[in-house]
């Protein structure tokens, strides 16, 4: 069971943007390049969702909340690569 629940929480952004990417053309109005998603959709899913969130409402650019917001995606992107190394090398220890 935990492991079904830390795969919904990992791919759960990727599932949005996918069905954003599907169903509107707001990746196009947002990313001048179809580089940027896609790099972001393989190693930073929110911080590409949030981006893409704050420049869409903040009429081409990003600041006030939607600027808080990116931050927030930022660090949570990378606590999902630190939380796995931490991970990984607390169970090497016990081997």
């Amino acid at each position: 069971m935990g492991c079904l629940l830390v795969l919904a929480a990992v791919l759960a952004p990727r599932l949005a943007m996918f069905f954003i990417w599907l169903l509107t053309n707001w990746f196009g109005r947002a990313y001048e390049t179809t580089l940027w998603p896609v790099l972001g959709f393989l190693f930073a899913p929110y911080t590409t969702l949030a981006y893409m969130v704050g420049v869409l409402n903040g009429g081409g650019t990003i600041s006030g909340g939607w600027l808080v917001l990116l931050i927030v995606a930022v660090l949570a992107d990378l606590g999902v690569f630190g939380s796995g190394s931490h991970t990984a090398r607390r169970r090497s220890k016990k081997a």
